[in-house]
Order: structure tokens, then sequence, then C-alpha cells
């Protein structure tokens, strides 16, 4: 996602002032660096769009051919690598628990470039609207995310509220040890139950969604001076070893790239207010 490389002189998207990221319960705006990244899978929707002038974006889905285009969707748990030539890149991820995948606008339901050039146009002017409204310090408190990106409320995933009451725990507070034993006991399910039942209703076994929550969670701490060791403390892994592991699964990169390509980066966290 973001390691800083060098750029040539005069490179637009190098201007400190255009990274962003806004970051709600179950969304995600990146408007930043994409860095070397290797290959990644994402626990979310994935949302990537070229900005404007800037050649298109390439992405190769599971080790497979090479493909380009100024919109690439990629939906939860696809291996995929991205490259671009230009130094910004804009991307959404959407939770899937939060939506309902068959009835996600059209152009969401498919895997690698898709041509939506209204949705592109109105990516790239909720960047510039939201630079403007970061640059003057306002709060994002009052925008709503899927207005802004979709012009209306994404359908909502209607969960068994068993599941819905553990997916809430566990965004949360993502670091707790939460075990699927002691969170089918506290929905009253049994152990194989459980994880039957989340599977279905989220669409991911219970371990890679409390994996991916954690690996996320890294996103609110890319502003913060705390060392790599601390940040791995706070959002629960046991060790920085495994911190690193999982976050390059996730992200394709280490997490010492990821902080530093987030040093200009204006953070707009909903639970954690404004970072510049």
């Amino acid at each position: 996602m973001q390691r800083t490389r060098t750029t040539p002189p005069g490179r637009g998207a190098e201007r400190q002032g255009e990274r962003l990221m806004w970051l709600t319960p179950h969304r995600v705006f990146y408007a930043g660096l994409l860095g070397a990244a290797a290959e990644r899978t994402m626990g979310g929707h994935g949302v990537c769009v070229s900005p404007a002038g800037a050649p298109p974006i390439r992405i190769r889905i599971g080790g497979g051919a090479w493909q380009s285009g100024e919109l690439i969707v990629v939906p939860p748990h696809v291996p995929h690598q991205v490259e671009s030539a230009h130094p910004l890149i804009l991307s959404l991820i959407i939770e899937s628990e939060s939506v309902d995948p068959a009835r996600m606008p059209a152009f969401l339901q498919h895997c690698g470039p898709v041509d939506a050039p209204a949705f592109v146009q109105r990516v790239r002017d909720a960047h510039a609207h939201l630079l403007a409204a970061s640059a003057r310090g306002t709060d994002f408190e009052g925008f709503d995310f899927d207005a802004t990106f979709f012009g209306e409320a994404l359908a909502p995933r209607a969960l068994d509220p068993r599941i819905r009451k553990v997916a809430e725990a566990i965004n949360a507070d993502p670091a707790a040890p939460m075990s699927a034993e002691e969170c089918a006991a506290s929905v009253h399910l049994s152990f194989s139950r459980f994880l039957h039942l989340f599977k279905q209703e989220t669409g991911m076994a219970f371990r890679a969604f409390r994996a991916w929550k954690r690996a996320r969670s890294l996103l609110r701490y890319v502003r913060q001076s705390c060392t790599l060791t601390d940040i791995a403390l706070d959002t629960g892994y046991p060790d920085s070893t495994h911190f690193s592991h999982s976050i390059r699964q996730v992200y394709g990169l280490k997490p010492s790239d990821i902080v530093a390509g987030s040093r200009r980066l204006a953070l707009h966290d909903a639970a954690g207010g404004f970072r510049q």
C-alpha cells in the first residue's frame, strides 16, 4: 500500500497535501503511495482508481496474466498484485460483512479491470472534495462515506443477530484475544455450529475474519510515533515476527514500509479524530 520510493521531479502526486486516508468502522478510503507491493490478500471488497491523467493501473490476479484499467475491483480473499506507474493511487475497502454482495452495484460484482467511467470520476471528485475539507481542518464526522463515493447507501448484509454480535465485538476491539470457543459460548452456540454459521453469514471463516480485522487495525497506527513492536502488541500480535508476517500477507508490504510511506498522510479516523 504505502512504500516510499524515488519519483521523477515534477510529478504532481508527490506534492504534500494529496495523500489522505479516511477510516470508518466498515469502510476505508486511501489516497496515497502504492509502493512496490508484492502479492496481497485482503478481507474486504477492494477498489482501485487511477488519478486523472495517470496511466492505467496494472493487476495480476492469483499469479495470472497482467491486466490494466483505470478502475480495478477485487473481491475479498482473492490474491492479487497491483502496480502503477504513477505514485498516487485512490483505493477503497468495503468490509464484506457490512454489505449484501448480491445487491452491490454491478461494477463491484466483478474481479479485475471494470469499465465504469462515471464511478471513476466520482471517486476522483470525492478525493478533491475531501482534500479541500482536510486542508480546512474539517472533521469528516459530518460526511457520509457511501453517499460520497456511491451516491447512496450500499445495501447492508442481513446477519444472524448472534453472528452480528460477535462481528461487532471483533470490530470494536480486534486486538482482544477472543477464541472461537469463547465467542460460541457468548452467543449460546456449539463450537461447530458457531463456525459453520459464522462463515455462512459473513462469507469468511472465523479465524480469517479475526486475522483480517487485526491487520486492518494497523491503519489506525500509521501516523503514531510508537515503535513497530509497540504497534504489534497494541494490535494483538504476540510479537513483531507474527506481526510482520501477517501484514505482508495482507498488504504485500512490510509494516516499516507502510509506516514510512504514511509520513505525509492526513489521517481521518472515525474512532480517533484527525491527524495531519
